[in-house]
């Protein structure tokens, strides 16, 4: 039989173990409120804010707990490298509705198309979780409601209205189960990152405020967009490469999958600012409804766009008015110059260094398994023989159904370079300089529709 002082020593050994661990449990959350956060949606807590994430990413990371129940007005906050941004159920981080206090742009020396709300740049493991809510106080940014949309209060080269979430190079990035919602401008946006997964997580934008994009993938690598639910006025998955951040290169490896969205723009949107090249991306198992435009691959600079599937997805489209782009094509691929008009009119909307009158190819393209009803046919262009080619429409259904009272008859190449609306009889495929389309399986349902004129506007090979 061991001595006495043989089973105290070990009992001491185990306290001490409990008594570290529980301190470094403890160590590992930060709450905002230990910081001076007051939660009463009236005093600005930024700057407690601030100071929790500084304090965890200091001591080598951990969690800044938003606590249940409470609603956090906030001005602009810097997320930090190792920080998880932990929202606990019922707690709300919301956007402070002052104007002034936003100055940091979400495109560098572009300072016309938004500021930044919450931001990182340079950074690596990065998560926001939990079941509480980011809200962009959108509707406090526009100004008078009208019927189809906010109109903008007026800008000039500067725009005051804040993205919600901006990440800049940063590896590692987790964000899953919270809802992310009423932005006044872009809602989450990737440039130049690797590795992230989004998942699990509801994206709820005023249908009425334009430029409100969902997810922009910018310049990045290796994403992965699952099981969510978006709702957003403009575009709620967009592909892209900007030119503000033309160092990061291309943007590929991306996989969206299991996701359900609403747009008044393009549900799922590739382009329309391409500088670089996009390639290697999977859309699978989506549903789109209640939207414009459905899958929309719009080019309009010198980037090229190749090597994408979209597969096993149901589309729903309808007409709205002309402030969206888009004309309830459930299938769009395009290839035009960028309108030279936005570049006379407005000099910021051009991006600086744009190749005027240039616009890269598309290829590689498929679509497989796809169930669509809309008021209006797949619409495929561009502005020379061949820029698009190595398209493949398999196994996909197009039922034609009058569902709202603006008129149809037309297809819409915006922005572009000349003319912007095609008036033509609606086809089940209207092409136009497209080469090595392949049509295998590919049904429209048109009884009754008015103005439905066939198959196809010219023959296919």
């Amino acid at each position: 039989m061991k001595p006495l002082s043989f089973y105290m020593t070990k009992l001491s050994a185990g306290i001490i173990l409990l008594l570290t661990c529980s301190l470094d449990c403890v160590a590992a959350d930060y709450y905002v409120n230990d910081f001076g956060a007051v939660g009463d949606g009236h005093i600005d807590d930024a700057a407690s804010i601030q100071l929790a994430i500084d304090s965890c990413s200091r001591a080598g990371g951990g969690s800044v707990v938003f606590l249940s129940g409470q609603t956090y007005l906030s001005g602009p906050i810097h997320l930090k490298s190792n920080v998880d941004l932990h929202f606990q159920p019922n707690s709300v981080l919301l956007a402070n509705p002052d104007e002034t206090i936003y100055t940091e742009s979400a495109f560098r020396a572009n300072r016309g198309e938004g500021m930044m709300w919450i931001s990182g740049d340079n950074l690596h493991n990065i998560s926001i979780s939990g079941t509480g809510r980011i809200d962009g106080n959108g509707v406090a940014f526009m100004g008078r409601e009208l019927d189809d949309s906010y109109e903008l209060k007026p800008v000039t080269d500067f725009d005051p209205r804040p993205h919600i979430l901006t990440l800049v190079n940063t590896e590692n990035i987790r964000i899953n189960g919270v809802t992310i919602a009423n932005s006044a401008y872009w809602t989450v946006h990737l440039v130049g990152c690797r590795d992230v997964a989004i998942s699990d997580i509801s994206l709820l934008n005023n249908l009425k405020i334009r430029n409100g994009d969902g997810i922009d993938v910018d310049h990045s690598r290796k994403v992965r967009i699952s099981n969510c639910y978006i709702e957003s006025g403009d575009d709620c998955i967009c592909l892209k490469n900007r030119r503000e951040f033309e160092e990061y290169g291309p943007c590929e490896d991306i996989v969206v999958t299991n996701c359900v969205m609403t747009s008044r723009s393009c549900a799922v949107k590739i382009g329309s600012e391409n500088m670089d090249s996009i390639n290697r991306v999977l859309f699978d198992n989506c549903i789109i409804t209640d939207s414009n435009r459905g899958i929309g691959i719009q080019n309009r600079d010198e980037g090229t766009v190749t090597d994408v599937t979209f597969s096993n997805m149901i589309v729903d489209c309808h007409l709205f008015s002309d402030v969206w782009w888009g004309k309830s094509e459930p299938i769009y691929v395009t290839s035009y110059p960028r309108a030279v008009g936005n570049h006379k009119d407005a000099g910021w909307r051009f991006p600086k260094d744009a190749i005027k009158g240039k616009c890269g190819e598309v290829s590689d393209i498929r679509f497989h398994n796809i169930s669509s009803t809309s008021e209006n046919g797949i619409f495929l262009g561009c502005d020379a023989p061949g820029k698009i080619h190595d398209i493949t429409i398999d196994n996909v259904t197009l039922k034609l159904v009058k569902t709202t009272g603006w008129p149809g008859g037309v297809y819409d190449r915006r922005p572009c370079d000349g003319v912007g609306f095609v008036a033509s009889p609606t086809y089940g495929i209207y092409i136009e300089n497209i080469e090595d389309l392949t049509l295998r399986d590919f049904t429209v349902k048109a009884s009754d529709f008015p103005g439905y004129a066939g198959l196809c506007n010219a023959e296919v090979k």
